[in-house]
């Protein structure tokens, strides 16, 4: 994979050579500060909440093997300490007036609507240069990803510290993308990852039988859900405006207004549905744009179809089974038949 890289990058630009030497040295510095858990858990010095910590994830570890059919492989058993708040930082741009984002092709991954770098400082170069050639700009903190099962993904600082649920989430997540990856379609990589993470976790909430714990996280899936139709509402606007023969101006004034309206929207549900969680302010921090909103469909346009995929099916291995299946076909056919299954979900009044 890095030799792939590094050609790649010599047949290129001195910056595409430059931005592989920092996902390759960034990558390998996260697997050399990685440790074995057993070995963090064996530790006089380990501190007690991080030793707590550990104890969960390995639980959730092994509940995703036994009880998902998830690769039962050595991708987090090993846990990194990094002196950061993000694994690494992604960077994603639009157009002024679209909501298409930008590809990069990669070896491996294929075409992907990011492009990540582990210091948040070359992130923010890069987006300035893509600013400055009139781009909408996001630099998004990532604390954890999947290098779909070339390396052994660790556990990181970043998010061992997630409450129970969350922490089942993510790793449920990172490890579906070792069971089906196609490269260059992140939209059915992702909403195949999110349909077996939401799965995972109602199933695995089931199994702790504590009230508290699904209450918790009951509260963290509504909030997240209605961010999302936040966002998702947003978007429309957006698609609308930017289809329309309004004049350039015109386009700019109501994409400002839009924003704004996000914006008092978000204020509205924070203070009256939210009990004033203050979760999502990060978010609102900064400058909105259309980068901000340009993923949000790829993580989760295909979840119904996925959902009604593994009820169907019955069993997390005859599930994987089909959706390998699914992704033998050719792009537009996957997308025809994903797109089929939803359109009979929102027939029978499911979607």
């Amino acid at each position: 994979m890095l030799l792939a890289a590094t050609a790649a990058g010599l047949l290129a630009s001195c910056s595409t050579l430059n931005y592989y030497a920092q996902a390759a040295h960034g990558q390998l510095a996260l697997l050399a500060e990685a440790r074995p858990v057993d070995d963090w858990l064996s530790d006089q010095h380990t501190d007690a909440r991080l030793r707590t910590r550990l104890e969960k994830a390995r639980a959730i570890r092994s509940y995703a093997a036994r009880q998902l059919a998830l690769p039962d492989n050595k991708s987090y058993k090993n846990y990194a300490a990094l002196q950061r708040p993000f694994v690494l930082w992604n960077v994603v741009a639009t157009p002024e007036l679209s909501l298409k984002p930008m590809e990069w092709c990669f070896p491996i991954a294929g075409c992907v609507a990011y492009r990540g770098y582990y210091s948040k400082d070359d992130a923010q170069v890069y987006a300035r240069e893509l600013r400055a050639e009139g781009m909408d700009v996001q630099v998004g903190g990532v604390p954890a990803y999947s290098t779909l099962g070339w390396f052994n993904d660790p556990l990181v600082s970043t998010f061992i510290n997630y409450p129970d649920a969350e922490l089942a989430r993510l790793i449920f997540h990172e490890l579906a993308h070792q069971v089906v990856y196609i490269s260059g379609d992140s939209q059915f990589n992702e909403s195949f990852a999110t349909a077996v993470e939401e799965a995972g976790v109602q199933q695995w909430l089931d199994a702790q039988n504590d009230v508290r714990l699904r209450e918790t996280y009951s509260r963290y899936a509504a909030r997240k859900q209605d961010f999302l139709e936040l966002l998702l509402a947003t978007r429309r606007e957006l698609e609308a405006l930017y289809k329309s023969d309004a004049d350039t101006a015109t386009k700019r004034s109501g994409k400002a207004r839009i924003f704004e309206q996000l914006k008092a929207r978000y204020k509205v549900i924070k203070e009256t549905q939210w009990e004033g969680y203050a979760g999502y302010d990060r978010f609102f921090a900064e400058p909105l744009s259309n980068a901000h909103l340009a993923s949000i469909a790829t993580y989760h346009d295909y979840v119904p179809a996925f959902r009604a995929m593994l009820a169907r099916e019955g069993s997390y291995p005859r599930f994987y089974a089909a959706v390998r299946t699914l992704a033998d076909f050719d792009k537009p056919e996957r997308e025809r038949r994903l797109k089929q299954i939803t359109v009979a979900l929102q027939h029978a009044g499911k979607y």
